[in-house]
């Protein structure tokens, strides 16, 4: 009868490594270790299109065990794509934790959504995995006499996994290391790289915000020089002298206080590392016009 199965042992194992992957991202000791990537791999090529493939096909009747399987990867590969552009035109932007939240999201709402489809359909007829029965069923096709081209695909497959899992290991024990570099940057007064003060009244100070961050795998000593027409401002002394420590981020408020007047005047964000103090490692400009004493 329809509505008495309890629910799926695939969509609870599914909806489990969800919330396990979750779990281990967030904890620090974890989130460095081979199981993350492993986890990692299941969540992005695999979970989410097996959801997907559960809620459109509730029944037996609709794919078999390996069509389930190689659509489950395709879906995968498109539902991944299509989350990271949708977060992409947010205030969230393709960042892990943000890909990460949807995904899991994405996920067990479809498996919710499985199990409702499924329980509407007599218990017979709604799709369900055996654990028992699929190990029984691989121990059998094991124990049959094998074609000449059933070998082939085996050995096809044996060898993909090993790829895969090679891959996987490689990756984790020798992960790629970017080449070292600082972001340097301006933010409005509102903190968004937009609406900044362009017209200044001598004298009077506006305010902008200086953003540094450090990717050079080491911690870093920088300089700031702030020059308008080639003439240096006045800076806090937490701003001259920054020390940087890797993967660390600062944002801090500065004010502008011009005391010349013109038009498209130049001001120059210059920012110097430890190792060289006259050539500038980044720089930035904006170009302001002074009017006179308000």
């Amino acid at each position: 009868m329809a509505g008495n199965q309890k629910f799926p042992s695939d969509l609870l194992l599914v909806a489990g490594l969800v919330i396990l992957t979750d779990i281990i991202v967030l904890i620090p000791v974890l989130n460095e270790s081979f199981i993350r990537i492993v986890l990692g791999l299941l969540l992005v090529l695999f979970l989410p299109g097996y959801a997907l493939v559960a809620l459109l096909f509730p029944a037996k009747n609709g794919l078999e065990g390996v069509e389930r399987a190689a659509l489950s990867i395709g879906m995968s590969v498109a539902i991944v794509p299509l989350t990271g552009l949708a977060l992409d035109n947010t205030s969230f932007g393709i960042r892990e934790m943000p890909l990460l939240a949807s995904l899991s999201v994405f996920i067990i709402l479809a498996c919710a959504g499985a199990y409702i489809r499924r329980k509407q359909l007599p218990e017979d007829k709604a799709f369900e995995v055996s654990f028992k029965k699929s190990a029984s069923s691989i121990v059998e096709v094991l124990g049959k006499p094998e074609s000449s081209t059933e070998k082939t695909l085996r050995a096809f497959l044996a060898i993909s996994l090993l790829t895969l899992a090679g891959a996987t290991a490689y990756v984790s024990i020798f992960p790629h290391q970017h080449d070292p570099f600082t972001e340097f940057y301006i933010l409005g007064p509102e903190g968004k790289a937009d609406n900044y003060t362009m017209e200044y009244v001598q004298g009077k100070s506006e305010t902008v915000i200086i953003g540094i961050a450090n990717h050079e795998h080491r911690t870093v000593n920088y300089t700031l020089d702030v020059r308008l027409e080639n003439k240096s401002l006045a800076l806090p002394e937490n701003l001259k002298h920054i020390q940087l420590e890797d993967n660390k981020t600062l944002e801090e408020p500065l004010e502008i206080t011009p005391s010349i007047r013109g038009k498209d005047l130049e001001l120059q964000f210059l920012l110097f590392n430890e190792t060289e103090k006259e050539i500038p490692y980044e720089d930035l400009r904006l170009w302001i016009d002074v009017i006179g004493e308000a």
